[in-house]
């Protein structure tokens, strides 16, 4: 299927006059798929809600996704690689230098929108306007605190560090790997969709278990009759009952988004293998187990041309894996019950930190589930048997990582042991991020699913992620030792949900919806 073009629109774009057909593109659609401009990212288009795809028309930040081409004829678009090479530089070793980005996908608008504030600031020591300016963007590895820490530092020298031992340390925290590197600021992290040949065919889920295949993204949207997906007015709710029992502390949770940038995305040539979902990071465990790259190499092989196969934020909030709800009551003695959604692996991942609680997998009609979402059913235990005793205790992971938290005069208090940190800027980066991640997992997080399992919160704004205005402020201390390497973040995750938890009076069921 073909869109019929009768017109084109002609505009500047990082200094070089461009023209592109008028065929009722999206201006990201027009630099990513017309002129291989790669530096703005697609996270929820067309939701215009993330920011990856934030650009400057005539000098004013705007998210590309939501911008027709045919507004943009005769008017100057800047990308992050259009910025002054000087600049760029700068933005690029202070994100760097902070652990202000880790997979990169976020970080281009980012960039960009900073870029232009800082050049009207006459007070970059005052952190209210980057607040507000951040609050169009989403990221969801950082936590937000390190992109600040970059604004503050902008400019400055940035010390020597070793980026291969850095880049190790990312691999260790995100569990796959993952390179630490200036340019990765600027999104040039070798995601799948920014890797594929510029002639590859375009396929999207139709609606009816099969794919839309067309020669542009607009031209598959438009075959397969994509609806933007709403916030609904429906309300969360824990799934599962708490289980019968006399116990010193409850919990409920309910569905939650795991809500990575980067939606997924790979492509296949005829006869080839598919590009990995993986490029620079792994969305924590969110990612494993698709079988896109099996879809993509059957249509590559049909067509016999390359296919890019895209999922949208609404594709992957209805079919990817959540956190799997659980509810359960225990004991100070380390005794209890947890129900949760029945998920492959979680009941030996709850078992491994806590024996005591008998597990019970429940069906619940709903998404999809993982046990391999960052520290699933793990920290749940830890959250629990804590509010049970009504003490913090230091949390040992799986992999051997140890954290401690607490909650004080509004901040949260992070300390972590991961054996030889092999970057200390890597590590407190994950450290940071994994806080952010679980006080949002405690206080505003989950999905509105209705009792066929259908979910309601479709734009990657309801899915209660915390802005930068809403994070608390986070001090991590990391201790060195001279151990193996290994994981800490996951420590960190369940030591602060834990921590924010016993913090607000352990609320029987998450989210609490409560401020620190």
């Amino acid at each position: 299927m073909s869109v019929p073009v009768t017109s084109s629109v002609s505009f500047t774009v990082d200094g070089d006059v461009v023209e592109v057909p008028d065929d009722g593109a999206t201006l990201l659609e027009a630099l990513r798929d017309r002129l291989g401009l790669l530096g703005p990212k697609d996270g929820c288009s067309p939701q215009g809600q993330c920011g990856c795809c934030t650009v400057l028309v005539d000098g004013a930040a705007r998210v590309a996704c939501v911008t027709p081409v045919r507004r943009i004829a005769g008017r100057t678009v800047t990308t992050v690689d259009g910025l002054e090479p000087g600049v760029r530089t700068q933005w690029a070793d202070a994100l760097c230098a902070s652990g202000g980005s880790q997979c990169g996908f976020c970080t281009p608008g980012i960039v960009v929108r900073l870029a232009a504030l800082r050049q009207k600031s006459d007070d970059p020591t005052d952190h209210d306007p980057v607040g507000r300016a951040l609050q169009a963007h989403l990221c969801r590895c950082t936590g937000w605190q390190t992109i600040i820490e970059a604004w503050d530092h902008l400019g400055e020298t940035t010390p020597d560090r070793d980026l291969d031992a850095a880049s190790r340390r990312a691999t260790i925290e995100g569990r796959t790997p993952q390179r630490v590197a200036p340019d990765v600021a600027l999104g040039r992290g070798g995601f799948a969709d920014d890797r594929a040949p510029a002639d590859a065919l375009v396929a999207v889920p139709d609606g009816q278990g099969g794919w839309a295949v067309a020669e542009t993204l607009t031209e598959a949207r438009l075959l397969a009759g994509k609806v933007q997906g709403r916030r609904t007015t429906v309300s969360s709710r824990p799934p599962l009952a708490v289980p019968d029992g006399d116990w010193s502390a409850t919990l409920r949770t309910s569905w939650v988004e795991p809500g990575y940038l980067e939606t997924d995305a790979t492509w296949c040539s005829p006869g080839g293998e598919p590009a990995s979902l993986l490029a620079n990071g792994g969305a924590f465990g969110a990612k494993a187990g698709h079988d896109l790259g099996r879809a993509a190499r059957l249509l590559a092989d049909r067509h016999g041309r390359t296919v890019r196969v895209l999922w949208s934020r609404e594709d992957a909030v209805r079919s990817g894996p959540k956190r799997p709800p659980v509810a359960g009551g225990a004991r100070p003695d380390g005794s209890g019950s947890l129900h949760v959604v029945r998920t492959e692996g979680i009941a030996e991942a709850v078992r491994a930190v806590a024996p005591g609680l008998r597990v019970f997998e429940l069906d619940a009609a709903g998404p999809p589930t993982s046990a391999g979402l960052r520290a699933a059913g793990w920290a749940e235990a830890v959250v629990l048997l804590a509010g049970a005793r009504g003490t913090l205790a230091p949390v040992r992971g799986p992999d051997g990582g140890e954290a401690e938290a607490e909650v004080a005069d509004g901040r949260i208090r992070v300390r972590v042991a991961a054996g030889d940190p092999l970057d200390v800027t890597t590590l407190r980066s994950y450290a940071v991020g994994a806080a952010h991640m679980a006080f949002g997992w405690v206080t505003g997080e989950a999905l509105a699913v209705d009792d066929a399992g259908e979910v309601h919160d479709l734009t990657i704004r309801s899915f209660g992620i915390p802005r930068a205005i809403d994070t608390p402020p986070i001090e991590v201390e990391v201790d060195a030792t001279s151990g193996s390497p290994v994981n800490g973040s996951d420590a960190v995750f369940a030591a602060v949900a834990a921590a924010v938890w016993l913090h607000q009076g352990c609320p029987t069921d998450w989210p609490t919806r409560g401020a620190l």
